[in-house]
């Protein structure tokens, strides 16, 4: 929030500067706002906020204004809300214009947003928290994320969820008592009946709610690159809620805008039991990749292909899914969410054997996030072998001969 007398801005990656909203800017955004819920209700629709409109809440958020009934008729209008920092503001105005704020080799990425903002006008966003009082649902897309203190140690690192909690938060001291809260991020096991539910609680009771908040948690398996949409709308889901009712609810809303019929949804008891399934997926796919160094550092030194090695391997059914061995692993999940695991068996669930239980995971990430460090070594001394020396090296060429990316099937 901008003071009256200061000019604060927001500059996009592409150098495009948006001025923060000033204090006197919110009661109209609010509104304008409130005046497009009111024409959306007449129409039938269902309400949703999406809090955090970055890499997962963008596309999120056009996936549930893309929704339709049976009918062709559109069923929801979203609002993506996202904080007015200099940091982020920027995602305000560019998905007011209908372009994406991600930048993705999906097409449907730039359709998506363009379609449900210009077209068929079932998307906005804004930066005001005020919005979450017209929310029938609303979706929290807001970074959860494990800090390492030490590379190669993940067990002194520790989860920063002050983002989530502020979020959490703001979402309690506005909502109606009977909007679904549905939490997409990935989170420590417990977070959600632990920690989040209990700041829900906490605001409601400041209000005089007496009802119980309706939380449900469902993780995403975001996928960057060619299929980015379909990984989130085309992809298999797990939910819980924690009473009955969220329970219900959830699972009729992602029914409504997930392809179910497809990729059938399975339905837990428990939120911890949705958020230990997102852990333990990256944490096994984790825990091959560095079983897979240990081979590959014994096929190096001893002049074994590795590739055609694993390629055979691969021809049993029961091991088609090994991995091929790569430079370290890449995307945001895999280096991070074990360690939330590890975290929260101390910190939010009070066991204080952590270092007895947890043996392979964290090692595996240690494994992981160290194995960059060899590939360095491997390039510089073939450079070395050729007389070329990156220590020094006057053009770009020699300092950046190695680059790796991230694919859904290629680490």
């Amino acid at each position: 929030m901008s003071n009256a007398n200061e000019l604060t801005y927001s500059i996009s990656p592409e150098g495009e500067k948006f001025p923060l909203p000033r204090n006197e800017e919110y009661e109209e955004e609010f509104k304008r706002i409130e005046a497009l819920v009111n024409q959306a209700r007449k129409e039938g629709k269902e309400i949703v906020v999406v809090m955090g409109v970055g890499f997962v809440g963008a596309v999120m958020a056009a996936i549930i204004a893309d929704t339709k009934e049976e009918n062709g008729k559109y069923s929801k209008f979203v609002i993506g809300c996202q904080r007015p920092s200099t940091r982020s503001y920027w995602k305000i105005p560019l998905l007011n214009r209908g372009q994406s704020p991600i930048k993705s080799e999906d097409k449907e990425v730039d359709e998506i947003i363009k379609r449900c903002v210009l077209e068929t006008k079932t998307l906005v966003a804004t930066y005001t928290n005020d919005c979450l009082k017209l929310a029938d649902v609303v979706v929290v897309d807001i970074q959860c994320n494990y800090v390492k203190c030490e590379l190669g140690n993940v067990r002194t690192g520790e989860t920063d969820m002050a983002a989530l909690e502020a979020s959490l938060k703001t979402i309690g001291e506005n909502i109606c008592p009977d909007s679904l809260v549905l939490l997409e991020t990935t989170v420590a096991p417990g977070t959600t009946e632990f920690v989040a539910l209990p700041l829900l609680k906490k605001a409601f009771y400041k209000r005089g709610i007496d009802s119980i908040p309706l939380l449900a948690h469902s993780y995403e398996r975001v996928m960057p690159g060619k299929d980015y949409v379909a990984s989130v709308r085309d992809f298999w889901r797990v939910c819980a809620g924690c009473t009955d009712e969220s329970r219900v609810k959830v699972e009729k809303f992602l029914r409504e805008v997930i392809n179910t019929k497809d990729y059938p949804l399975t339905v837990m008891d428990r939120p911890i039991e949705s958020e230990t399934a997102k852990i333990i997926e990256n944490s096994y796919r984790a825990t091959i990749l560095a079983f897979l160094n240990e081979w590959s550092l014994f096929s190096e030194r001893n002049g074994v292909d590795i590739i055609k090695v694993i390629n055979a391997v691969k021809m049993r059914p029961t091991h088609s899914n090994i991995i091929f061995p790569g430079p370290g692993i890449g995307g945001y999940c895999l280096p991070k969410d074990g360690g939330l695991g590890y975290w929260a068996y101390k910190h939010i669930l009070g066991f204080e054997d952590g270092d007895d239980v947890f043996k392979i995971t964290p090692t595996s990430i240690d494994v992981n996030d160290t194995r960059a460090l060899h590939v360095a070594e491997l390039t510089r001394d073939a450079l070395r072998n050729m007389d070329r020396y990156i220590a020094g090296a006057e053009h770009p060429d020699l300092r950046s001969k190695l680059q790796a990316g991230y694919r859904r099937h290629q680490v």
